[in-house]
């Protein structure tokens, strides 16, 4: 079958361009292909470009400026899409948050920002209707958007100013734990997704007979830049998904021809669940060409058993927020790597390796990894010392990574902060551990990550006050409470004792220890909840604590109930 072609839309193109200016230009260049498509329906790019340009004068009318933030709370559909792009035509600001964060989580991000309106994607999201009913949103049936909320008029918000040069508009403010335990929004332009967007579809060559599969939450980096605005600078279709489950998205990539997918090592991990309980020796979807993952590192094991599931190589890369994501990507041109590689430095982009001293270090050792490029974000927002903490005066951008090169090809070794990453979402343990401290019968807790299959589960520690009696089962019922299930702790360990330092900090190494010597001893997850305690001395646990896990299926974000 010979695949439609077409020129795809230029990411360095010499006139500035808005993320929602794409729609247009293949609106008039195949105005009746399709461009979003969703388990209701289909919009091709005339039907997509006629209805941002309507969702945007209701947006206006609604009291929305340039400058404005606008929430948009909700889970992956053609509304959700249709609103952000409508929010850019304005030169307003996106602020995309997936709907399975807790009220606590929404609040803090609304109070941060202070959005002049939040827009509900109620139709495809029992969550977001609950947030927008928390809030007094009115919720009513929209033209082509369907069911939708609108939450009231904040008088108080001010626009921020607009910036003379369009690409240098701000395009999207995504949130991130910061390493304080609060939200930080990453200032993203036009000019960074759409350079990171359309160097991914080079190096994919995408193009319009491609339809991608959205299941990554565009509320994500990932989601949002490389392949939803991927596809549209393509002129390709996308079909999105508003959580993932593998037999669910085997069907979707034989029903709707999915030709690429891109998700998180654990996603890949749960199709070759799927496959050993149906005992499939293969799946391999007639049209499906690239699978490709981001967000954690990916295991050898997984990888080569996903290629053989699929009878495809399982492409890798890396990616942060703040440089819109994309840092580095294995190439689809050269044999397969076998390693676990991250690829070359993406196109257009800077890489140094710096030692403690911020000196070079010499060709082949582990360094901090610092950027530079048209990807990095315009800024923190509300947060100048924290943008000036990452980027410095020359423009470079600090990853906190520790990386080394070989024969030109990245490889992540660590992290210099206490970042966990599970299922590809950030998850920073300052954030985690003020949770659980707000618990009454909880004295102090630490919050560490641990390697597992492809993904890091979160271990919290904990020491109860005096007096009280706490069993995971209260822990687990609190945490779901105040936490989005991908930053619920896998397991609770009591201790009696917290190990600390001389300075009076928690000794985190001693806590990492403990969880080793429960991974060592063969420490099953059968105990019974929380009724054991353990003392604890800043070396060495005095005795085994006992281990809770939560229920798997209320931990990943884009598959939950």
């Amino acid at each position: 079958m010979t695949q439609p072609q077409a020129p795809s839309i230029s990411a360095n193109a010499s006139t500035p361009m808005r993320i929602s200016d794409i729609v247009q230009v293949w609106a008039e260049r195949s105005p009746n292909h399709n461009a979003v498509v969703d388990a209701d329906g289909t919009w091709t790019y005339r039907d997509l470009g006629r209805i941002i340009s309507q969702t945007a004068d209701w947006l206006r009318n609604s009291g929305v400026r340039a400058g404005d933030r606008v929430m948009i709370v909700g889970e992956n559909c053609r509304a959700f899409a249709a609103v952000l792009l409508a929010v850019a035509s304005l030169d307003a600001w996106p602020v995309p948050m997936n709907a399975h964060l807790s009220g606590r989580e929404i609040d803090a991000v609304r109070d941060h920002c202070s959005p002049r309106r939040i827009v509900y994607t109620t139709s495809v999201s029992l969550h977001a209707t609950e947030h927008g009913n928390r809030h007094g949103a009115l919720i009513q049936d929209m033209p082509d958007l369907g069911r939708a909320g609108l939450g009231p008029l904040n008088e108080n918000a001010q626009p921020e100013p607009i910036d003379t040069d369009i690409g240098r508009r701000v395009a999207a403010l995504i949130y991130t734990s910061g390493s304080t335990g609060l939200p930080k929004g990453v200032m993203l332009t036009h000019d960074n997704l759409i350079f990171s967007a359309g160097g991914a579809a080079k190096i994919r060559s995408l193009h319009p007979g491609d339809c991608l599969y959205g299941i990554l939450p565009l509320s994500h980096i990932v989601g949002l830049s490389i392949v939803f605005l991927g596809t549209l600078l393509s002129g390709a279709s996308i079909y999105l998904g508003p959580r993932f489950d593998p037999m669910a998205a085997r069907l979707t990539l034989e029903r709707e021809r999915i030709t690429v997918m891109l998700g998180v090592p654990s996603m890949y991990s749960q199709f070759l669940q799927y496959a050993k309980m149906r005992n499939l020796q293969s799946l391999k979807p007639p049209s499906l060409r690239i699978i490709s993952c981001s967000g954690a590192p990916l295991p050898p094991a997984i990888k080569s058993s996903v290629e053989a599931l699929f009878g495809l190589p399982l492409h890798h890369g890396y990616g942060i927020t703040e440089c819109s994501p994309n840092v580095a990507q294995v190439r689809l041109d050269v044999p397969p790597r076998k390693d676990n590689s991250v690829g070359p430095m993406f196109p257009g982009v800077e890489a140094r390796l710096v030692g403690g001293d911020r000196q070079p270090v010499p060709d082949g050792e582990v360094g901090e990894l610092w950027v530079r490029g048209p990807n990095i974000m315009k800024g923190y927002y509300r947060a100048p010392e924290e943008t000036a903490a990452a980027v410095n005066a020359e423009g470079w951008f600090n990853t906190r990574d520790l990386a080394r090169f070989e024969d030109g090809n990245l490889f992540i070794v660590g992290r210099t902060k206490d970042l966990i990453i599970r299922f590809g979402f950030n998850v920073y343990p300052a954030e985690v551990e003020a949770v659980l401290n707000a618990h009454p019968a909880v004295a102090q807790s630490a919050v560490i990550g641990r390697t597992s299959h492809g993904n890091e589960e979160i271990l919290a520690f904990v020491e109860a006050s005096p007096g009280t009696r706490l069993t995971v089962t209260d822990l687990a019922e609190y945490a779901a409470k105040h936490l989005a299930p991908y930053k619920r702790p896998t397991d609770f360990l009591f201790v009696s004792t917290m190990p600390m330092t001389p300075s009076g900090k928690i000794a985190k190494s001693d806590v990492a220890k403990i969880a080793d010597d429960v991974r060592r001893r063969g420490q099953g997850l059968s105990a019974k909840a929380g009724e054991a305690s353990v003392s604890v001395s800043p070396s060495r646990s005095q005795d085994l604590p006992t281990e809770f896990s939560p229920p798997r299926d209320e931990v990943m974000p884009v598959r939950n109930k």
